[in-house]
């Protein structure tokens, strides 16, 4: 239309131009005559440059009106009823401040809890006599284990035999046949051999035998995981024979990168999933290094194995409560979030569909945060307490281009 405009203008000046040129050369004799018709001719442009330019401004006007029309027509709010709304799976939520937190991910493995395990070991040099239990077996507390002989306990039996005999003499004597220095003698030896006997493992009082053997029992309940040795071996004192395991508590190492250790606090809750089957676990510590090797930090749970499920060695999926890295030191602070679904993008801005005072949904362009799990932060445009779209701001968004286009056909 602009160009059309244009070119008649120009096409107006063309006779002008011939006039002028027809008159100058008509009256080139005549000076006065020239000056007056040079005069006529400058006016007439003027007028014609006038016109134009009016023209070029009544043009642009239209175009600009059009433009805001446009604009007008884009955002203009939608009208929905609740059956609308319903049938078009949009869902409206009234904003309200919370705290953000997002479910981590990491992969653990399970660990057998130092608190509930013992290594069965003798404390003297000895030989393996008898087995009492075998691999995988669940044992009580007291329950017989394995049977040993050592000559150090062979001497330390009779050392307790012969005190102990030496101590009910003197004290059966009293101090009115024995002498007090005697008594004390006999005191202390007997004292001392217990603490000997204790020491290998063998029980405070004498049993009446000095063959050497001695049977190691289990300190507490819990499942045999380790069997290290054959009947016959020599055992050096600290060698393990038995890994006793209490297997009703157990500990899982899961793996994170070191940025978001920090989010994660002692005693929060977690799930542990494996095979599908998710468990409760709760966080015991987090990680204080880092490792070199895979540059991953490692957070402990302590899980309750009801059931039995969890093993040392099995690997399993860590799911995490943490919260917002925004409020990682400030535990208390709360945002106004959306879901990050609820935001769109409509002219170059983006924006979130909320509810006007007649119930129409209208367009408000809103400067997002960060993301956190599937909610976005916004920092400006919604305020607590506006009811937006949380669900289907795509359906509302092509209902608004669609009368967009009914209302330009309509033109």
């Amino acid at each position: 239309m602009r160009a059309t405009n244009m070119l008649n203008h120009r096409l107006t000046l063309l006779p002008l131009a011939a006039a002028l040129l027809f008159a100058l050369s008509a009256c080139s004799e005549n000076p006065k005559a020239a000056a007056s018709v040079e005069a006529t001719s400058a006016d007439k442009t003027e007028e014609a440059h006038a016109e134009g330019e009016a023209e070029h401004d009544e043009e642009s006007g239209h175009a600009e009106e059009g433009e805001h029309a446009e604009e007008s027509e884009a955002t203009a709010p939608v009208k929905m009823n609740e059956a609308a709304l319903k049938a078009a799976g949009i869902t409206l939520q009234t904003l309200q401040p919370s705290s953000l937190s997002e479910e981590l991910r990491a992969p653990g493995e399970v660990v057998d809890s130092a608190y509930g395990t013992t290594l069965i070991t003798p404390r003297v040099a000895a030989l393996v006599v008898r087995r009492h239990v075998k691999l995988g077996d669940e044992v009580r507390a007291g329950v017989p284990l394995a049977t040993l002989a050592s000559v150090e306990v062979s001497d330390a039996q009779a050392e307790l035999r012969i005190a102990e005999q030496e101590w009910r003499r003197v004290s059966a004597l009293g101090r009115e046949a024995v002498a007090g220095r005697r008594i004390t003698e006999a005191k202390v030896a007997v004292d001392r051999a217990r603490a000997k006997a204790q020491a290998y493992g063998l029980p405070g009082a004498s049993s009446g035998t000095v063959n050497g053997q001695f049977t190691l029992t289990a300190p507490h309940a819990g499942r045999i995981t380790e069997d290290d040795f054959v009947v016959g071996e020599r055992i050096e004192p600290g060698k393990a024979l038995f890994r006793l395991v209490d297997e009703s508590i157990v500990w899982v190492d899961a793996k994170l990168p070191p940025g978001t250790v920090s989010r994660i606090e002692a005693g929060s809750a977690a799930t542990v999933v494996i095979g599908g089957e998710r468990i409760a676990a709760k966080v015991l510590r987090s990680a204080h290094r880092t490792s070199d090797a895979t540059r991953s930090a490692t957070i402990r749970l302590e899980v309750a194995n009801k059931e039995d499920r969890l093993h040392g060695g099995d690997f399993v999926e860590v799911y995490f409560e943490a919260t917002a890295a925004a409020n990682a030191l400030d535990k208390s602070a709360t945002q106004l979030s959306v879901p990050t679904d609820a935001l769109v993008q409509l002219e170059g801005d983006t924006v979130v569909f909320r509810r006007s005072a007649d119930g129409a949904l209208e367009p408000v362009a809103v400067r997002a945060g960060e993301v956190v799990g599937d909610r976005t932060v916004i920092r400006e445009g919604l305020k607590a307490g506006d009811t937006v779209v949380v669900a289907g701001a795509f359906a509302v968004k092509s209902q608004m281009l669609k009368a967009q286009l009914g209302e330009g056909h309509a033109h």
